[in-house]
């Protein structure tokens, strides 16, 4: 079988629905031989892996380990869904202070045992949060450290598609930004139907004001029903989604979803924050730039900016996170 790298990857919480799906899909995408898997549920995990061994990939060197230190050791790629997962009845900010406190022992054993990293993905919730966390205390430069953000998009664009009665890829350029979930940014001025401008048809007898109202409330509540209909979290989605973004820094072949990353830039106004923005991602890493949308799609992302910078400061409050102005005696990248 050909792998795109021989490089290590580590799946964390593997003993998941999320990170043994990963697992299994990372193999079967041809990305590595080498994966670990890393979860402190130990029996859980074995099962996982012998699941994993019984596929009989070729070539495939497939070890598992409780030992964080032993699953981050020469590490080159990582992907977490090692948090406390979200339930019936939950917000992602619920998760908050438990999952901020994993996020920061990851970014501290990063620190330790990966420090040459290559690329790293947070997906567990408040991802936006989690992700920053890691990303503070990880020491790695801006870019090393991104964040599952393209679900809100897939599910606005599967939310049209369905609407409209049309193949999903004839959904084009849909993109939510901002934080992840209830708090996102939607800029329909990208999106496009079938050719047509998305905001040419709102407001007209093919998509009524009332029923984009409706489309927008269901793909912010997407995890939430997702957890109704099936009685547990998202799991195939995220596993996706998160390794086409490390496959895109394996290969260089890009990513066209937007993704949660760093952003520092006094200038736009944003500061010390991770969210959803327009995004490349390849052989270095994420780099973003500020997306265009008009005024109403600026205002809410700005709003969700707040949301986020709310959040980052209840953490910080909590002592998981350090003061602002320390960030950069805690790590020199930022």
């Amino acid at each position: 079988m050909n792998y795109i790298t021989q490089d290590k990857l580590v799946i964390l919480g593997a003993a998941g629905a999320i990170g043994s799906n990963m697992t299994q899909s990372a193999l079967s995408m041809g990305l590595t031989p080498n994966v670990c898997m890393y979860d402190p549920f130990e029996k859980g995990l074995e099962g996982a892996a012998e699941e994993i061994w019984h596929c009989a990939f070729p070539e495939a060197r497939v070890t598992w380990t409780t030992d964080i230190k032993e699953a981050l050791s020469g590490a080159r790629y990582l992907i977490s869904s090692g948090g406390a997962p979200r339930k019936e009845g939950m917000t992602r900010e619920d998760l908050l202070k438990g999952n901020t406190e994993i996020a920061a022992q990851l970014g501290k054993d990063i620190r330790a045992h990966a420090p040459d990293l290559t690329f790293g993905v947070i997906i567990f919730n408040p991802a936006d949060i989690t992700g920053l966390t890691t990303q503070v205390h990880s020491g790695l430069a801006p870019g090393k450290i991104g964040t599952l953000a393209a679900l809100d998009s897939t599910r606005l664009q599967s939310a049209l598609a369905q609407h409209f009665g049309i193949p999903q890829d004839q959904v084009e350029n849909c993109r939510t930004y901002g934080g992840h979930g209830e708090m996102m940014a939607v800029f329909p001025s990208r999106a496009k139907i079938s050719g047509a401008p998305l905001t040419d048809l709102i407001g007209t007898d093919r998509l009524s004001h009332e029923d984009w109202e409706k489309i927008l409330e269901r793909v912010k509540q997407g995890g939430k029903r997702i957890i109704q209909l099936r009685g547990r979290s998202s799991y195939q989605s995220p596993s996706h989604q998160s390794l086409l973004m490390v496959k895109a820094v394996m290969d260089g072949q890009g990513y066209p979803w937007p993704s949660g990353v760093y952003v520092d830039d006094p200038a736009t106004g944003f500061e010390k924050i991770m969210m959803a923005m327009e995004t490349e991602l390849g052989p270095e890493g994420l780099t973003w730039s500020l997306p265009e949308g008009d005024n109403e799609e600026q205002n809410a992302l700005r709003e969700s900016y707040r949301h986020l910078a709310k959040l980052r400061d209840e953490v910080i409050a909590m002592g998981v996170l350090p003061p602002l102005e320390e960030w950069s005696r805690v790590n020199s990248n930022l």
